[in-house]
């Protein structure tokens, strides 16, 4: 290869265009791995009689974090905050969340309900968690809208306590907040719109929006941005009904506002253990 045939310019060409090649081939361009969460509800007998054990094998499976729904009086499943995250960090994931929470006070219970969410609040800071979600309501939140209102100015409080340790807070439903109205607007609408966003998050369980006869791709439109979680849930193991479009909604994210996306399955076909890892396998085969 000569200058006289190809010229200065030429040859600058040829030399970079064999650099980038070198360097490609340096490179594994396998497509990245999904960042995808279990919700260890999923696994929850397993997690009464091993905790540590089955912890373990959810990393193996593959899935890169947990959210928890084991927290009691300053632990994870027993284990202190520092432990909880250790386990998991040697398990090869990450402690992101947890799912606790208290239902509304009453006037007179209230100092003793924030205290209670002092003392969590500060083990969910020590574990290192982006965020805490309250995944109930009792009857007095769909009892009226009073009831309701009282929920939404108590969620907003316990987010502003929350959002001092850099924490989010927020709340997951279930299929009773759109079959419940109070004015024409189901109770998810309401707490939405009530809520303050800088306080109050949203975790959407795609399967119970399903149940509940509304469309999430409706509120991603309507409500932008408020669904920093999902809990991707079927029936039982993803995939498994064949009735939910996962695609259509994962294509949505951006919209939605998601950042995380958790796995749940609470019916099974299979041992819960092989049911995670299906599910986990399914979303592989997603545009997730």
């Amino acid at each position: 290869m000569s200058i006289k045939k190809y010229g200065l310019k030429g040859m600058f060409l040829i030399g970079l265009i064999a650099l980038l090649i070198q360097g490609f081939t340096k490179f594994d361009l396998k497509p990245k791995e999904k960042f995808i969460g279990l919700q260890l509800y999923s696994v929850r007998d397993e997690m009464k009689s091993d905790p540590r054990g089955t912890v373990a094998k959810v990393g193996e499976m593959g899935y890169k974090f947990v959210e928890t729904a084991g927290y009691s009086d300053g632990k994870f499943y027993g284990m202190t905050p520092a432990e909880f995250k250790e386990l998991c960090e040697t398990s090869g994931m990450k402690f992101l969340g947890s799912h606790t929470g208290q239902n509304v006070p009453t006037l007179e219970n209230w100092d003793n309900t924030m205290a209670w969410w002092d003392i969590a609040i500060e083990a969910h800071d020590q574990a290192g968690v982006k965020w805490i979600v309250q995944p109930w309501m009792d009857e007095v939140g769909y009892e009226s809208l009073e009831g309701l209102k009282q929920y939404i100015n108590y969620f907003n409080a316990v987010g502003e306590k929350c959002k001092k340790k850099g924490i989010k807070f927020g709340y997951h439903n279930h299929d009773k907040e759109f079959t419940t109205e109070f004015e024409g607007k189901p109770v998810y609408d309401w707490m939405l719109e009530l809520t303050e966003p800088e306080n109050v998050m949203f975790q959407l369980d795609l399967y119970w929006i399903d149940q509940g006869g509304k469309d999430a791709l409706v509120y991603f439109d309507k409500y932008p941005e408020r669904f920093m979680l999902w809990h991707i849930k079927d029936k039982e193991e993803l995939g498994g009904s064949g009735k939910m479009n996962f695609n259509a909604i994962f294509a949505k994210k951006k919209k939605a506002g998601m950042k995380y996306g958790i796995v749940e399955v609470e019916e099974y076909n299979f041992e819960p253990m092989v049911s995670v890892k299906k599910s986990l396998d399914y979303m592989e085969t997603t545009n997730f």
